[in-house]
């Protein structure tokens, strides 16, 4: 963050001043967290779980210059009518005033905007100095959180953006307008707070329609609702998939061991061959996406096949794999779901036992916010599960699980549903055998993570035997 005055945050957020003896202590930083806070920094205090305008004399106390709060709170502070708004403002005057010569990527969509960030996070790097969104800060939290940890030597911001509803990314590119936007697809992801997929295409094309004329949309040829915002766009356009009419696209794809492609990367400048270290065939377009955005920084097709060819995973619970001492692997994609990225995922595990002497075993739970389709898509997870030949298929929690586990049976796969985690634990602990293969995923707010980082420790049973 580039230095400021505590009296131009003020001034910028449209705040007052309050138990401030110095207007022109120096602001280099901002946290949420009190616990975070370091000499220069501004505790930003929201209201959610917890009240942060209680933790604001211990943000003070970790070397803080001030907080950000509703009220006077006994230490020094800026004080506005709506704590996240006078955020939103604040990472607005950084990007349009200290940021001169950065360039704003943005990426959305219903899967897939982590990992795409992340292979660009990767990439961008040959170009200039880049800073993008920790783990999954894509709302107007993280948001102006990501924009104040650069400075005006970065060259690239990359900001994942979420939405839960219509002009929520609209707002989102209010605060950081963006330079190139990227559209990873539009599927089923909190389809029950949305209304439908036309309506989860509406929110994300905002982000190409907040494009200026010189900016770039790069869209994913693929998937037809994304294809369709082209129209919505003053911007150039780039394509990226498989679609032979892609700009940028991947020719010659195979699953190779473990369930790492490789493909050819074609573009209008030439082919490289691309060999990724990422598990799943949805890496493929992930890694397009970020090829599209190189080619716009200037990187040629080898480098950017080269640096594509080393990323490796960033973010925590995306298809994290670890093998155990006993040769059983981990693989813990539990920090979200929706029908799209569990098919993805499961795919990835038939395709990381196929032809293999190891067993493919899913742990699934929940998916979240599907609304009136919420059975119907469990279901076709189960069918879905069952037409890969998976060697055993455990299911999670309540009736969503369920209908998980029956669809599976119905449709002949070895499934059982389990009541909670431990049970689950239990069951695989007397099941597991060395070369084994399980896959953990549900929707965040089932913490599955759990499980997968119990799998990881010794059977608590077995471990003095």
């Amino acid at each position: 963050m580039q230095t400021m005055l505590l009296s131009t945050i003020a001034e910028v957020v449209g705040g007052q001043l309050a138990d401030a003896p110095n207007p022109s202590a120096l602001v280099k930083s901002a946290v949420f967290d009190s616990r975070e806070a370091t000499p220069g920094a501004l505790f930003v205090a929201l209201i959610n779980q917890r009240d942060g305008h209680d933790y604001a004399q211990s943000a003070i106390a970790n070397g803080a210059v001030a907080a950000l709060t509703r009220r006077p709170v006994g230490v020094p502070a800026v004080v506005v009518e709506d704590v996240l708004a006078a955020f939103g403002r604040l990472g607005h005057y950084l990007v349009r005033n200290t940021l001169i010569d950065t360039q704003v990527v943005a990426i959305t969509g219903s899967a897939g905007k982590t990992s795409t960030k992340d292979f660009i996070a990767q990439v961008l790097p040959a170009a200039g100095s880049v800073v993008a969104t920790p783990q999954s800060f894509n709302n107007e939290i993280g948001l102006p959180l990501t924009i104040s940890l650069a400075d005006p030597s970065t060259r690239y911001l990359v900001l994942e953006m979420g939405a839960r509803g219509v002009g929520h990314i609209r707002d989102l590119t209010r605060i950081a307008p963006p330079d190139i936007s990227v559209v990873t697809n539009v599927g089923t992801a909190h389809v029950g707070e949305f209304g439908g997929r036309d309506k989860i295409a509406e929110a994300k094309g905002e982000i190409v329609e907040a494009l200026h004329t010189d900016g770039l949309a790069v869209l994913n040829a693929d998937d037809a609702l994304v294809l369709g915002m082209a129209h919505r766009a003053r911007s150039r356009i780039v394509t990226y998939g498989l679609d032979q009419q892609a700009t940028v696209r991947a020719v010659a794809v195979v699953l190779g061991e473990h369930g790492k492609a490789s493909y050819t990367l074609r573009t209008p400048e030439g082919d490289a061959r691309v060999d990724l270290q990422l598990v799943g065939q949805v890496q493929v377009h992930n890694s397009l996406a970020a090829a599209a955005v190189a080619r716009e920084a200037g990187l040629d097709v080898d480098q950017i096949a080269e640096l594509l060819s080393a990323a490796t995973t960033q973010s925590r619970w995306r298809m994290e794999t670890h093998t155990r001492a006993d040769g059983v692997t981990i693989v813990n994609d539990a920090y979200n779901a929706n029908p799209h990225s569990m098919r993805s995922s499961l795919d990835a595990l038939a395709t990381m036992t196929r032809g293999r002497n190891q067993r493919a075993i899913a742990v699934l739970g929940r998916m979240n916010e599907l609304g009136d389709d919420a059975r119907t898509a469990h279901e076709d997870i189960g069918r879905h599960a069952a037409g890969l030949d998976l060697d055993q298929l455990i299911v999670v929690g309540g009736d969503e699980a369920g209908w998980v586990q029956k669809a599976a049976s119905a449709a002949g796969a070895t499934a059982v549903h389990v009541p909670d985690q431990e049970t689950a634990l239990h069951l695989l602990h007397s099941t597991l055998r060395p070369g084994d293969v399980v896959l953990v995923k549900a929707s965040r707010g089932v913490q599955l993570q759990q499980l997968a980082d119990a799998l990881l420790q010794p059977d608590p049973e077995t471990a003095g035997a």
